[in-house]
């Protein structure tokens, strides 16, 4: 077992027994689930909005490389730099030698999870440049020191008493303080940091070919004032986020609402196609797209995992499943959780260290049925499993006890050979290792099924 799969079931163990984490997470979520049951009741067909939507996706993944290049031709003909980077050490090359001919000092940040997968904040702050997250969730885990719950809700995991506890040991606000007075106050801290910054950082919901544009959405405004009050814009971008066309932002924006947070549209929705023109008196004088690949062409010539590469990022499989609900977002040490993250963590790092990931899910299918764009998550889990026994990466331990279990389970005169006495001893000494004292497992009866049914025959 890798290193990363014991702090998994480390972490697991921890929090799926912490009855207020659990609280927690139980009322976010059931506010979300309320929010997209009302969401998805304003379509009139939301399966034939995900039919679409799906298609559209399947179609890009059919032409990426073409459709990326007329996404960086017509990037460069609008005035952008834009500049492939391999891996996450590439980026953050390229970011310092942005921030270097810049002088800069201040970086402001909108919330973007490429960013956290490249962790940009650490890689600036190594030096001497200030990263400051403008999104109010990611602001809250970035002065707690933590690292995003949730893709779309990073602070998913804290109450509005955890949040005022923290404002008061880091800013020394009111112990009790109100979110609308903890909002208040970091939205002024933000503004000044918004107009001292020398560059802006956003991500990318959609990259559209046609326009060699980025399109950002968003609920707060800190994504616009990212790009638009500092003198140097910043986009990273996986390169999986293309589309084809401007017109498919009415299907996609809707749908991305609706799964991520339940709203007909989200508040903020903007097209970033360059820097100002001479003629305009807003907007960034330099804008860089950066577009990362990190693991996704390998993943993408995977003929069997690639259709993850389709994901919109709304977060609705996080949502919908019994896993992520019970152990948590950190629990995966990885940039993306849940099943989404399960299937593409593996393939962006060391399929080794986190092919467990593929193994935490009970396959009840629910994340398939919410997915916006049809994405078959329980058998992309699947080929990830059957891959890593292909690659022989299952221990010895692992590969004896499955193997003696297959052995066993094949035949009936094998499973009744043994007396439930001798069962049961064989149980609670698994149960203690692997599952513990938090849940107890049924003792089974001294005599197999098979036998009772004989004895009642005769």
């Amino acid at each position: 077992m890798s290193r990363k799969a014991k702090q998994f079931l480390k972490k697991s163990d921890e929090v799926a027994f912490d009855l207020q984490h659990r609280s927690k997470i139980k009322f976010n979520i059931s506010r979300y689930d309320e929010a997209v049951d009302k969401g998805e009741k304003r379509y009139a067909n939301i399966e034939l909005a995900r039919l679409r939507a799906a298609q559209i996706k399947r179609n890009v993944l059919a032409k990426l490389p073409d459709y990326l290049l007329q996404f960086e031709k017509n990037a460069i003909d609008n005035g952008c730099t834009v500049w492939w980077a391999k891996d996450a050490e590439e980026a953050i090359h390229y970011v310092i030698e942005i921030l270097k001919e810049s002088n800069c000092k201040l970086v402001v940040k909108s919330k973007s999870m490429t960013t956290e997968e490249i962790e940009f904040n650490s890689g600036v702050e190594s030096m001497g440049v200030k990263s400051v997250e403008t999104d109010l969730g990611e602001y809250i885990v970035q002065i707690a020191g933590e690292k995003p719950y949730h893709i779309v809700t990073p602070a998913m995991h804290k109450s509005k008493e955890d949040i005022a506890a923290l404002f008061h040991e880091k800013f020394n606000t009111p112990e009790n303080s109100t979110p609308e007075y903890l909002t208040n106050y970091v939205r002024e801290n933000l503004r000044e940091n918004f107009q001292d910054a020398e560059v802006g950082v956003t991500g990318a919901n959609f990259l559209i070919a046609d326009k060699g544009a980025v399109a950002v959405t968003e609920n707060e405004g800190n994504a616009i004032m990212s790009a638009s009050f500092p003198k140097v814009h910043i986009a990273i971008s996986g390169i999986e986020k293309v589309i084809p066309s401007n017109k498919d932002l009415g299907l996609y924006w809707p749908l991305l609402a609706a799964h991520g947070t339940g709203q007909q549209m989200t508040v903020y929705n903007s097209i970033y196609s360059g820097p100002k023109k001479e003629w305009e008196t807003d907007g960034p004088e330099k804008m860089y797209v950066i577009l990362l690949d990190n693991g996704r062409t390998d993943l993408y010539a995977n003929k069997m995992e690639a259709e993850s590469l389709a994901c919109i990022r709304c977060g609705a499989c996080l949502n919908a499943c019994p896993i992520y609900k019970n152990v948590g977002g950190h629990a995966y040490n990885a940039t993306y959780s849940g099943p989404i993250g399960s299937i593409i963590t593996p393939h962006f790092k060391d399929f080794k260290d986190f092919k467990h990931l593929s193994f935490a899910c009970s396959l009840c299918g629910r994340c398939e049925e919410v997915c916006p764009v049809k994405i078959p998550l329980p058998k992309l889990l699947l080929y990830n499993r059957k891959e890593s026994v292909e690659l022989n990466l299952p221990g010895l331990s692992e590969n004896l006890s499955t193997n003696t279990m297959s052995y066993v389970m094949s035949s009936r005169a094998y499973l009744d050979m043994l007396p439930g006495s001798i069962k049961n001893f064989g149980k609670r000494v698994l149960q203690k290792k692997l599952i513990g004292n938090s849940r107890k497992l049924p003792d089974l009866a001294s005599k197999s099924f098979s036998s009772q049914w004989k004895n009642i025959r005769t």
